[in-house]
């Protein structure tokens, strides 16, 4: 999670000024924090996150503490690949995160019938990276999910209508599900070859290749 610091200072005068930081992770920004404290000329201070929620220091270092032991800093590529002839799709997901002080990756792949295009295949992808994260026990934490359709980040992000009652049905259910586990999404665009990792998973499930792992990413190190 990021927050940013909003800090009021007062001088040795009594003047009070109030600063708020750039956004910083929530471990450097208890970092600052702590030196800030240590100027003995702070009046107030407390930290923001991205949903405008308010914590104080004391909540700041009792949350890190508690989510280090679960699933965090998620990031969850996904991709749908359509095949216009069969009216399937494959899907694809990569998921990153980090417990317990390691770092780990999730990859699984999926084919699904009845789908009718490739916008409505997207869409089934972002919906199994939810699924998996869910399964992961992530809950009450931000999440960035990263594809390359323009068109759904922006439909999901509320910028654009979703005109099509298909995709506007898969929208309906993404977001009760994030509501559900306490997610908050951040929908974030990369071009195709910055998503070659779940793309490759979604051509793979067309093909018939199926995929399901999860590795400790510091196995090798």
């Amino acid at each position: 999670m990021k927050v940013r610091i909003d800090w009021t200072y007062k001088s040795p005068k009594n003047k009070v000024v109030q600063f708020l930081s750039e956004e910083l992770e929530a471990n450097e920004a208890l970092m600052v924090a702590g030196d800030l404290e240590r100027t003995g000329r702070t009046k107030r201070l407390q930290f923001a996150d991205r949903h405008n929620s308010t914590w104080s220091l004391k909540e700041l270092k009792n949350y890190v503490k508690e989510v280090e032991t679960e699933p965090h800093d998620v990031i969850a590529y996904y991709d749908g690949g359509f095949d216009r002839h069969t009216k399937r799709a494959g899907l694809g997901c990569a998921v990153y995160f980090k417990q317990n002080g390691k770092d780990y990756r999730l990859r699984k792949n999926l084919v699904i019938d009845e789908i009718d295009s490739n916008n409505e295949a997207e869409y089934a992808a972002l919906s199994m990276a939810i699924q998996e994260i869910e399964l992961l026990g992530v809950h009450h934490l931000p999440v960035r999910f990263i594809g390359d359709s323009r068109t759904l980040v922006n439909q999901m992000s509320g910028e654009w209508a979703v005109p099509e009652q298909s995709l506007a049905r898969w929208a309906d259910r993404i977001d009760q599900r994030l509501e559900k586990i306490g997610v908050h999404p951040e929908y974030e665009f990369a071009p195709r070859k910055e998503n070659a990792e779940a793309d490759r998973l979604a051509t793979q499930a067309l093909g018939g290749t199926m995929i399901e792992s999860l590795i400790d990413l510091n196995a090798d190190k």
